[in-house]
């Protein structure tokens, strides 16, 4: 992506009222299931605009979750399921049939608790760097590093180097939006997110999914690594796993062609074919 189509995503989101809380999302027109992509923890809808292009021809619907990018923070609750609920009103407001939900990192816990809280509105799952359990310590840099953020947040603050760290070959504009973005929430935004991400423990709400799931991991994860995508496959019934070589914790920003074949051929054999009523 350009660094001009960089610059032009935040004007393509369009804003909907999802019980009294005001959500932004992009949205490209397609054919096909919908896909409704799911960003990480400090991300926005702009963590996929890398994605887009290797899903041209299909409809997406990108939110930003709550408190995150042009979105509202509403009641200040941000456990995994208050997430899931803004998106199944979001599911129901724009009237999406069964969507396949591709969550990463923080997504992917979204995912998974809407597919559990509100089964009947999602069609599959793609769960890309994520967890069941964060299992991060105190001293981990994850933890250390937003403690130490205060307002205003530099977007050229020496955490990014952690934060968004990947191949030297993902566009540096791309790169400098996202941190612009994420530096726009106050220091204790990201504390409340990071706390209840910490406390999330969806171990047996993976075991009453029978939801068909594909698992994409990055090799090289610092954060979810190998054990935490096993633990994914193993408790859910209806998971395959795609380990992405060379890739850390953003494969879809590393390797987008290679998220998006793999996101297609899930769609294939999820057997999302059949049309909604009234094509939506």
């Amino acid at each position: 992506m350009t660094s001009a189509e960089q610059e032009g995503w935040a004007a393509r989101k369009r804003m909907v009222d999802v019980g009294g809380l005001a959500m932004a999302y992009v949205e490209i027109a397609g054919d096909g299931p919908p896909l409704l992509l799911v960003h990480g923890f400090t991300d926005t809808s702009r963590s996929f605009s890398l994605l887009t292009p290797h899903l041209a021809g299909r409809r997406l619907i990108m939110p930003d979750l709550r408190g995150h990018g042009a979105s509202q923070a509403g009641t200040s609750r941000f456990r995994p399921a208050d997430f899931a609920d803004d998106l199944a009103g979001l599911i129901e407001k724009l009237q999406l049939y069964r969507p396949m939900l591709v969550g990463h990192s923080l997504g992917a816990m979204v995912a998974l608790e809407t597919a559990a809280r509100h089964g009947g509105l999602v069609g599959g799952l793609v769960l890309l760097a994520g967890a069941l359990k964060a299992d991060i310590a105190a001293d981990h840099p994850m933890v250390t590093g937003v403690e130490a953020l205060r307002d205003p947040i530099s977007p050229t603050h020496p955490f990014y180097d952690f934060w968004h760290a990947c191949r030297p070959d993902v566009p540096r504009p791309f790169l400098a939006k996202a941190a612009q973005e994420a530096s726009a929430m106050p220091a204790a935004l990201w504390r409340a997110i990071l706390e209840q991400i910490r406390r999330a423990d969806l171990t047996q709400t993976a075991r009453t999914l029978r939801t068909r799931t594909l698992v994409i991991g990055g090799a090289c994860d610092p954060l979810f690594g190998d054990a935490h995508q096993q633990a994914l496959v193993q408790a859910l019934a209806e998971a395959s796993f795609v380990r992405v070589e060379g890739c850390g914790h953003n494969p879809h920003w590393e390797e987008p062609a290679l998220v998006a074949a793999a996101i297609t051929a899930q769609l294939s054999r999820a057997a999302l074919q059949l049309a909604p009523p009234g094509g939506r």
